[in-house]
């Protein structure tokens, strides 16, 4: 049986679709990938970065409390997340994920390079 990704604690239903856009499409996905590779792809799929979200999310895949992250715990997770937000800001969108006329709008005025 195949579980939606708001089944995961802290998750809602904004976050199926969230990670539907970002190719992942069950809690079991999910799991799969961890939450630092969850994340990158929810931002290559144009999900604003958000340090709360993360750590839910890192909360969440751990079945704790979003708000169970404290101290050295939530330091090291906001290093993790400037981390993930840092690498995905140089790679830009995953291309492949965006719709074909924003992406040939973008070529259009010279944010990307066809």
């Amino acid at each position: 049986m195949t579980l939606k990704v708001s089944s995961i604690r802290n998750l809602g239903p904004a976050s199926d679709a969230a990670f539907a856009r970002a190719g992942i499409h069950s809690a079991e996905q999910l799991h799969k990938l961890g939450p630092d590779v969850a994340y990158a792809k929810l931002l290559a799929s144009g999900t604003r970065a958000h340090f709360i979200g993360y750590y839910a999310l890192v909360m969440g895949l751990q079945a704790r409390p979003w708000n169970d992250c404290k101290g050295k715990e939530k330091v090291a997770l906001r290093i993790r997340f400037d981390a993930i937000k840092s690498e995905a800001a140089a790679k830009g969108p995953d291309d492949d994920l965006l719709p074909a006329e924003l992406g040939a709008m973008l070529d259009k005025i010279g944010v990307r390079s066809s």
